[in-house]
């Protein structure tokens, strides 16, 4: 016997092919409930740049405040100023950006000064490659 007959083969799919076309139709489809995205109730708050240059001088930039040009401020000023502005506004990050000569070890002690100060979300600012 060479041959394999196909036929009751063809017979079980064409009743199973009946089954699903008749219950499908019956079958009611389950509703998602997609989430939503709603009017922002405020504009997110610009951060305040703190620029720390090769030379460890330490300069500051509100764009909050409408601030384009980089205002020089003494280190020791630096967490006292950033508390005020925090208090102004409570979610305004503090991000650092330091040039690529700077010493990692003072870009490091400005964001520790920051943090022990009590300054929330500090962060580090950092400039794509090809940019």
């Amino acid at each position: 016997m060479n041959e394999i007959n196909v036929v009751p083969y063809i017979d079980v799919m064409l009743v199973l092919l009946v089954i699903f076309m008749v219950t499908a139709p019956m079958m009611s489809p389950g509703v998602i409930d997609l989430p939503t995205v709603g009017k922002a109730s405020q504009v997110p708050v610009k951060p305040l740049e703190v620029i720390l240059a090769a030379d460890g001088s330490v300069t500051i930039r509100d764009r909050e405040r409408g601030d384009s040009t980089p205002h020089a401020i003494p280190r020791n000023d630096l967490a006292r100023l950033a508390r005020e502005r925090q208090s102004e506004h409570p979610d305004q990050p503090v991000v650092i950006s330091a040039d690529r000569k700077a010493q990692y070890e003072s870009v490091l002690k400005v964001m520790d000064d920051l943090q022990r100060q009590g300054v929330k979300r500090v962060g580090l600012l950092v400039k794509q490659q090809g940019s």
